[in-house]
């Protein structure tokens, strides 16, 4: 497989999501004829012998799992689903609840940590939902779902405990880390 090809798995594979050919392009600083082939290379290796596929979609990208694992995987999301949160996923929602709508950057940064499979662990329950970032085709915004909100017995975020001061704090944190 060839460097761009390669590329292309890892971001895809990082990513965790849809991308745009787009963002790849300007990504990997390359053309979209150079991205085009790295895919088609990509597509026929995990096509061959693997348990992911690469899934395209007009102009967007990325891995999935190959239909014949996918009882393996239902199974898995089942264990997966019947567990409680952890601490590291009631973190990563407590910052969505109090800083809603959020950039996956933003929640890595106030985390200090990736939070790719945390969020997605989340949106399989319906805790969260994604939504386009009106001021950024290439990443998406997180807020909590009306389920969510419903659980916790409220109907407007401002209702939250604490929610200015947590503001507040918040605020404080990314202030002092960005100097």
């Amino acid at each position: 497989m060839n460097k761009i090809a390669q590329k292309i798995e890892a971001y895809l594979f990082f990513q965790g999501e849809p991308v745009t050919i787009k963002n790849l392009t300007k990504t990997l600083d390359t053309d979209t004829e150079t991205i085009e082939q790295g895919l088609l290379i990509l597509s026929e290796k995990v096509h061959t012998d693997s348990g992911i596929v690469l899934i395209r979609y007009d102009d967007m990208v990325t891995l999935g799992t190959h239909i014949d694992v996918n009882d393996f995987i239902e199974k898995k999301i089942k264990e997966d689903l019947q567990k409680e949160l952890g601490k590291s996923a009631l973190e990563t929602l407590a910052i969505i609840l109090y800083q809603c709508p959020i950039k996956r950057a933003d929640i890595d940064y106030v985390r200090g940590v990736n939070s790719q499979f945390i969020l997605r662990n989340l949106l399989i329950r319906g805790l969260i939902t994604r939504v386009d970032d009106p001021s950024d085709e290439r990443t998406f915004l997180y807020r909590p779902s009306l389920e969510l909100l419903a659980f916790l017995g409220i109907t407007d975020i401002t209702q939250l405990p604490e929610y200015e001061e947590v503001l507040a704090k918040l605020s404080s944190f990314k202030t002092e880390t960005k100097e």
